[in-house]
Parts: C-alpha cells; sequence; structure tokens
C-alpha cells in the first residue's frame, strides 16, 4: 500500500506543480509522449471552467484571453484546496487585491466582490422572515429593545466604484458596451428573496442601520447611529429606521431574533 500511496503523492505534486512527467511513470516512453499532460492540461481546464461559472460578469467584462491569464496566475497561487470546484475562486478578491497588475483596471475587482457574493447569496440557507403583522403586533414599549436578525443569505459589500450599472449591463447582454465607472466607496446590499438573487446600493443611513443591526444592536442603538442629518435636513431617527424596517420586511431581509433583552 505505501507503493500506491507514494505514486499517488507524486501524482498529484506533479499535476498541481506541472512538473515534467516524473520518471517513476515514465514506461518505455509512453508517458513522455503526452500522455500525462493530457491530466495537467484537464485539470486546469476545469479549474478554469469553475472560476469562469464563479465569476461570470468578470469574465465577460476581461474575454476570454485575459480572464485565463488571470485564472491561471490565480491557480498558481491558490490553489483549489475545497473537495467540491463550486468554491474554487472563494479568495480571488484577495488575491487581486494582493497583485492589482492581474487586471486592467481596478473596477473590476469590485466585479469580481458583486460576482461571488450573488453566488453565494443563492448557495445560502432559509429562514422563516418577518412579516408586516409580526411588526405591527410588537408593544411600542418593547420596541427600543427589539433585535432583528438578517437573512442568512444577506451579504454587505464595500465597494470602491460604480460598477453596478456595468454589471447589470453586461449580465443581460454580453456584449454590452460600458463607460469607465466613477470611483465611490460605497456599500452593496447582496440578498435571496425566494429562489431570486438580489441587489441594490445602500446610502449612508441604511448601510449604517444594516451594520448595527449585523452587530446585533438593538433598536434604539440602531436609531442612535443613524446620522441626524439628510441632504441638510433634520431627520427623526426612529421614523427613519422605521421605514427603513418596512423596507427590509419587503425584501424579506429580516428573520425573528430575540423579541427582546
Amino acid at each position: 500500500m505505501s507503493g500506491v500511496a507514494d505514486l499517488q503523492d507524486i501524482f498529484q505534486h506533479a499535476v498541481l506543480a506541472s512538473d515534467a512527467v516524473p520518471g517513476l511513470f515514465v514506461r518505455e516512453g509512453v508517458l513522455e509522449k503526452g500522455g500525462f499532460d493530457l491530466y495537467i492540461n484537464a485539470y486546469r481546464a476545469r479549474l478554469r471552467a469553475a472560476l469562469k461559472d464563479n465569476y461570470p460578469v468578470l469574465f465577460l467584462a476581461l474575454g476570454d484571453d485575459a480572464f485565463a491569464d488571470m485564472a491561471n496566475a490565480y491557480l498558481e497561487k491558490k490553489p483549489s484546496r475545497f473537495r467540491s470546484i463550486r468554491w474554487f475562486g472563494d479568495g480571488l478578491r484577495v488575491f487581486l487585491d494582493e497583485h492589482p497588475n492581474t487586471l486592467p483596471h481596478p473596477a473590476l475587482a469590485d466585479l469580481a466582490s458583486m460576482d461571488w457574493t450573488l453566488r453565494c447569496a443563492f448557495d445560502a440557507g432559509d429562514a422563516s422572515v418577518c412579516d408586516v403583522e409580526y411588526l405591527r403586533s410588537i408593544a411600542p414599549e418593547l420596541w427600543p429593545q427589539m433585535r432583528f436578525a438578517l437573512h442568512p443569505s444577506v451579504v454587505l459589500v464595500d465597494l470602491n466604484w460604480r460598477i453596478e450599472t456595468i454589471w447589470h449591463a453586461l449580465s443581460e447582454n454580453a456584449g454590452a458596451q460600458t463607460e469607465e465607472p466613477d470611483a465611490f466607496a460605497h456599500t452593496l446590499l447582496v440578498w435571496r428573496q425566494a429562489l431570486e438573487c438580489k441587489w441594490r446600493s445602500l446610502g449612508i443611513a441604511e448601510a449604517i442601520a444594516l451594520r448595527s443591526v449585523v452587530q446585533g444592536d438593538c433598536f434604539a442603538d440602531v436609531c442612535s447611529a443613524l446620522p441626524i442629518l439628510d441632504d441638510e435636513n433634520l431627520i427623526d431617527a426612529s421614523t427613519l429606521a422605521a421605514s427603513m424596517l418596512q423596507q427590509w420586511v419587503a425584501d424579506g431581509l429580516l428573520v425573528r431574533d430575540a423579541a427582546s433583552e
């Protein structure tokens, strides 16, 4: 059995490292003629295909050759570590940030973040969401200490560029012509409603409120975290937060958690 294990280790190393065919595999020149190359090439081709599937809009933005170059560079630095290739590419955004010259434009890294987050939202778990009747059933005196939890598919993504219109245009039409995006730090909300993955860009106030919910803050603390100015007009934080809650319920973002401390 040790001989088989050694053979498997050498085989795996050769495939992962793209080494020349190890002498152990050369029998009368058969593998020297390219037989082993089939395994090396097929392994990389399958992982490139998986990356393309996980990052469909990034692929459309880059094109075949540029995407293949990026995929090969990623594979060399971050070989697959999961049993399922569904998760290959989980570290692509970090890799792109560490190797910015891999992309022709830095905004494409945000496209990668959006692609991956939407794919993960589809695979996320499920939970029973709050409805309007549940909100109406909460006694007024309980509201300050109310806590809400977000649906398992909800993710807040920090973006540095206005790439949403590009993502939408390419996902609707692979040949769409897009303009260079503006640099703009903001937050993207991604979630799944039923079987449909959705997203929308958040304003500052809503991003702050949702992050407060993520931290487990009670309703009073969520209100306290909100800015008191909106377009230079004074706003009532509790009214704004209540309006947001109604929108979150309509979107299916909230699940029922601890009602009070």
